[in-house]
């Protein structure tokens, strides 16, 4: 019987992967990319710091291997402009350089690993694979039921029931993410741009119409309990919030 990390290792090689990698070196950046993709993960490489960042913000990915000394946006500046959109996305540093200050600053900004270039791939495979296994880890421990009001959602089963007459909703998995979403998010801004990125994979006019309709049908299954409310935060996004009903 397999252990629980021997399983996780057999989930991470069996999820097709999404790797951003921002390299300035071309030849270089192409052997890695070639490398990871005959490992089963698909990777966007990026030329600089400024290209690394625009394909970040229109797509979605698992993981960031970013350069040190880039032009135009050096590793260090791109990871802090990362933070700004996804506090929680695993970077790994890649630098010609081993100096104490630079791997300092890097664990700073959030790194969760560094290597130094020349470097055995095989020992970057390792890296990139034991962050993956972490993140999945952590997910596989997120909250998967939420009460809010008088309705228990459960994301697994994506289903809402109404703990009072036991009257109960089934959602499509879109609809269940977008709500899950929105739970974690309660009293608080859900932005359009990370549910469209976390959902839909890409933040564009097609996709946040089509969360917009989603919103709707989530207010609709909502109408069990009056007093919860999904507010539409122009030009932010949304927020899911409980409130006295009055009689």
């Amino acid at each position: 019987m397999q252990s629980k990390q021997e399983l996780m290792e057999t989930e991470v090689r069996s999820k097709v992967l999404s790797v951003l990698l921002v390299e300035d070196d071309q030849n270089f950046g192409r052997v890695l990319r070639d490398y990871l993709e005959l490992n089963d993960f698909t990777v966007t490489l990026a030329r600089d710091g400024i290209e690394g960042l625009a394909w970040f913000r229109k797509a979605s990915f698992d993981l960031c291997l970013l350069d040190v000394m880039m032009p135009k946006l050096d590793g260090f500046a791109l990871a802090r402009e990362i933070r700004k959109v996804n506090p929680e996305m695993p970077m790994l540093f890649l630098t010609a350089k081993n100096q104490k200050a630079d791997i300092l600053e890097g664990f700073r900004l959030g790194a969760d690993d560094y290597i130094t270039k020349p470097f055995d791939s095989e020992v970057l495979l390792a890296k990139v694979r034991a962050i993956v296994n972490r993140k999945l880890s952590l997910e596989s421990q997120e909250e998967n039921e939420f009460v809010v009001g008088k309705l228990k959602f459960n994301f697994k089963l994506r289903t809402i029931v109404n703990t009072e007459n036991g009257n109960a909703q089934k959602l499509s998995p879109k609809e269940a993410e977008l709500l899950k979403m929105l739970c974690q998010h309660k009293n608080d801004v859900l932005t359009r741009e990370k549910a469209l990125k976390t959902i839909w994979k890409e933040d564009s006019y097609f996709t946040a119409r089509s969360m917009d309709v989603f919103i709707v049908k989530l207010r609709k299954y909502l109408k069990e309990d009056p007093s919860l409310t999904i507010q539409n935060l122009h030009r932010h996004g949304f927020q899911l919030s409980e409130h006295a009903v009055v009689a």
